[in-house]
């Protein structure tokens, strides 16, 4: 089963009617959901790991013990309202429980209950509520775009992966802010209301055109970019600001990028699609206004708190902004006295960015669909406090991350446990320009793979960085040209490096006195190919004894023989070596954790001299 599929499958069955029924509904809307998930636990519960050693100071073993009880039936909290569509999806899974209108203090009583909790803008995730849900509350789904609810701080902290749901209402967004445009360039909202009132006052409300006028977006996101294109096709000239868009991307609609003062001093109308953060808190000011040319127009469907309210009512006053259109403010609902709202010059709407029928229901089956694969371990595109790529390169990068995170789990199990890692190099081997290459990712699974077996707190892809910081473990990346211009693989190898540690397997130690593992992806699956200075060849699955023995004739057959007495299936067997007749290394793949006596007739092995037992 695909990952995609698997997403609308129960874990207990095939996938419900009412699940093809919500999928077909968001196929109609024309919605794009650009995400793929791999299947890798990342937020699995950590392994133990307990060491194992023989009398003898030459024969070292390591096991690993693992807890393999089934799972209950996830539970899902949902805080706010959700389309039924979304819901249908979430109980394929999972129990669900929705609890509408909820009080902070209710909240803290009921999310320790929970596996996942989904929210709307209204409910804030606080970092009360995520200590309170910890210990289980490992998801947090935002239905819709904006975060500013969430401590993702604190949430990072936890291991609790934030998820949001930005492709959906991207339209509705976007064709929202094109109507403020256009009902506030033709004062249809003043005007609607005096002739309500009984007065005709055609000369009163004239208006201004929209074609060649410059528009400046403020954010040049998935909501700004589609502002931008339908601006364009109203004969208006786009300008953008947006640090972190790039240059192509703006020159595909036809919009040039600017900076930020240019774009302000430049427009005739400002739509604002930043994001609120402490660097755009308020940064429409003052100061921001003064600079602006006279009757500028401003919209703002993003945010509120981006404009500093008294500020605007100010240039309102003054005639410096001749109008505003707002959707969004920095308390909603917004005090029934609110200058800005009963400002004659201000359209009002109460935050219905996202709302119509289609974008709903989207959004309900977007975070419903990232809910559910975040809780089976699988990685989202929508990961907000996790390395977030594209798409594409979540395709491209699956199985990398398996070998990534599998490569960290094996060097850690080398190092001897009175031994501190402190320092860790990941180096990748790739026919691709540095630049082309997006390792973020990867990286954060060799931590993952690193830090979850030797720590005492829960670990997972959303807080392996910030766990590895607290124990002052160093990440150092290198990337190495590899001369193939025929190679379509994005990676060509991985290398983890650790550095100033002890061995419990001195076959590990490469010339440089470091840990080294490498490993390759072939066929898709995940393969060791390097343990210090020896090749091998075997697949990283399972679990792995590594021996280090004299080279010579009948120590596949001793070693084959002990497991199959013991009733130990052997899974694949690689052996490597440095020259003839010296040192060689065995990898073996078992089935099935050997007993600590299997493991102690391997080591009597007159040949062998060390071994290790891991688990990946």
């Amino acid at each position: 089963m695909s990952a995609s599929r698997a997403l609308l499958s129960s874990p207990h069955g095939g996938a419900g009617p009412a699940s093809t029924k919500a999928r077909a509904r968001l196929a109609a809307s024309s919605i794009p959901f650009a995400r793929l998930r791999a299947r890798t636990a990342i937020l699995s519960s950590p392994a133990a790991t307990a060491p194992v050693t023989s009398s003898e100071p030459r024969r070292r073993i390591s096991r690993s013990v693992s807890d393999s009880a089934p799972r209950a039936k996830p539970a899902v909290l949902v805080a706010e309202k959700l389309g039924e569509a979304g819901l249908d999806v979430l109980r394929q899974f999972a129990d669900v429980e929705c609890a509408y209108g909820m009080s902070p203090a209710e909240l803290l009583a009921k999310v320790a209950q929970f596996d996942a909790l989904i929210v709307r803008s209204g409910t804030k995730v606080t970092r009360e509520v995520l200590e309170a849900g910890r210990g289980r509350l490992r998801v947090v789904g935002r239905a819709g775009v904006g975060i500013d609810n969430v401590d993702l701080q604190a949430a990072t902290e936890a291991g609790c992966l934030v998820v949001n749901a930005p492709t959906a209402n991207t339209v509705a967004a976007a064709e929202h802010g094109i109507a403020l445009l256009a009902c506030m360039a033709r004062n249809v909202s003043q005007a609607d209301a005096a002739l309500k009132a009984g007065k005709w006052q055609r000369t009163k409300y004239v208006g201004v055109s929209l074609v060649g006028k410059t528009l400046a977006i403020m954010g040049f996101g998935k909501v700004g970019s589609e502002v931008a294109r339908r601006a364009k096709g109203l004969g208006m000239h786009v300008i953008a600001h947006d640090p972190y868009a790039p240059a192509d991307k703006a020159r595909a609609i036809g919009a040039e990028l600017v900076s930020f003062e240019e774009a302000i001093a430049k427009a005739d109308f400002i739509s604002l699609h930043m994001p609120l953060t402490p660097a755009t808190s308020k940064v429409f000011k003052d100061e921001s206004f003064g600079k602006m040319k006279t009757g500028v127009r401003i919209i703002n469907v993003a945010r509120g708190g981006v404009i500093d309210e008294d500020a605007l009512v100010r240039a309102l006053d003054s005639g410096k902004v001749a109008q505003a259109a707002l959707d969004v403010f920095t308390v909603e609902p917004p005090p029934k006295d609110s200058k800005l709202v009963l400002h004659e010059n201000v359209t009002v709407t109460p935050h219905l960015g996202a709302s119509t029928v289609e974008a709903q229901e989207g959004v309900a089956i977007e975070i419903a669909e990232a809910v559910a694969g975040a809780l089976r371990g699988e990685l989202a595109a929508t990961a907000v406090n996790a390395p977030m790529v594209p798409a594409e390169v979540l395709s491209e990068l699956a199985p990398y991350v398996s070998l990534a995170e599998k490569l960290g789990r094996l060097a850690v199990q080398l190092v001897a446990g009175e031994s501190g890692i402190k320092g860790v190099k990941v180096v990748y081997t790739s026919a691709r320009d540095p630049d082309d290459l997006d390792t973020r990712l990867v990286r954060a699974m060799v931590t993952k793979g690193i830090v979850e077996p030797v720590s005492s707190t829960f670990v997972n892809l959303v807080n392996a960085d910030y766990t590895a910081k607290q124990r002052g473990l160093r990440i150092a990346e290198e990337r190495v040209s590899h001369d193939n211009p025929a190679a379509e693989a994005p990676l060509e190898s991985i290398q983890v490096r650790l550095s100033h540690v002890q061995s419990k397997f001195a076959g590990a130690i490469s010339d440089g006195g470091d840990i080294v593992v490498v490993g390759r992806v072939k066929y898709g699956v995940p393969h060791l190919t390097v343990v210090g200075p020896y090749e091998v060849d075997v697949s990283l699955e399972g679990n792995l004894i590594l021996c280090r023995q004299i080279d010579q004739p009948g120590m596949i057959g001793k070693v084959g023989n002990i497991l199959g007495q013991r009733n130990v299936n052997v899974s694949f067997m690689s052996v490597g070596r440095t020259s003839r007749g010296k040192q060689a290394i065995m990898a073996i793949g078992v089935d099935e954790e050997p007993d600590k006596k299997t493991l102690e007739k391997i080591g009597a092995i007159p040949a062998i001299e060390e071994f290790v037992f891991v688990e990946l």
